[in-house]
C-alpha cells in the first residue's frame, strides 16, 4: 500500500525509527530532508493565493490524520517540518503525512 494511502496511528509507546527505516522511508517521498530528528521540505508556489490554498489543505489534512507540522509560511512558499514527539523523533506517521502532501501537488 502506497504511503499517501495509510492513516496515521498514535505512536505512544512505540519507539522514534533508526537511521536505516528513515533512509528507507526517505526514498518514498521525493524532496524531503532528515535534518535534526524531523523531516523538512519546502514547497514554492507562484503566489501567496496558492500558498495558503496548499496551507489550508495541509490544515485539513494535518486534522483529519492527527498530525501536526511546524510551518513557516511567507508569499510563495511553505516549509514543512514532521515529527512525532510522542516517539522523540521520527515515525511512520511523519511519512504518511509527506506522501500525502506531495500528493497534492501532482
Amino acid at each position: 500500500m502506497k504511503l499517501a494511502d495509510q492513516r496515521c496511528l498514535p505512536m505512544e509507546g512505540h519507539h522514534a525509527m533508526t537511521p536505516y527505516e528513515i533512509g528507507q522511508y526517505l526514498g518514498m517521498v521525493s524532496g524531503w530532508a532528515a535534518v535534526d530528528g524531523a523531516i523538512e521540505k519546502t514547497y514554492e508556489f507562484a503566489n501567496y493565493h496558492e500558498t495558503i490554498a496548499f496551507v489550508n489543505a495541509l490544515a485539513w489534512i494535518a486534522n483529519r490524520e492527527d498530525h501536526h507540522p511546524d510551518l513557516a509560511v511567507s508569499y510563495s512558499r511553505c516549509a514543512v517540518r514532521f515529527n512525532t514527539h510522542s516517539v522523540g523523533g521520527l515515525s511512520i506517521n511523519d511519512f504518511i503525512c509527506a506522501a500525502k502532501l506531495d500528493a497534492l501537488i501532482t
